[in-house]
């Protein structure tokens, strides 16, 4: 195993034990087009794509929020990049909150992402 799988592991243990009152399921959504033109509504319907995961949700530190690109309302989200169904990507929707950026860590084990509500 290396080290990535290790980390991956003892998250995973942490999240199902230690964690696992502040652990929280979450969907994503994430547009990828539009449909076809309805002739009645002329409107064309969003088509989406879903995904799931788990993380930890949480605020930034106060030393990190700048007012412009992390504000103090904004939510962090540490999720395991194992558990989530697809990587989030800026603009998609996380449980009515728009991902405003996504990190991961040196081993790639974990998401790091950053919420705002709309």
């Amino acid at each position: 195993m290396g080290l990535r799988d290790d980390l991956t592991a003892d998250i995973a243990e942490a999240f199902d034990t230690d964690l696992a009152d502040a652990v929280t399921s979450f969907a994503g959504t994430r547009v990828i087009g539009l449909g076809p033109r309805d002739p009645v509504t002329e409107t064309r319907p969003e088509i989406t794509e879903t995904y799931t995961g788990r993380g930890v949700f949480g605020s930034f530190e106060i030393n990190v929020v700048d007012g412009v690109d992390i504000l103090r309302t904004d939510t962090k989200v540490t999720a395991l990049q194992a558990e989530v169904t697809d990587t989030p990507k800026i603009d998609d929707t996380i449980n009515g909150m728009k991902v405003i950026s996504v990190g991961a860590d040196p081993a790639k084990a974990t998401h790091s992402i950053q919420l705002r509500k709309v």
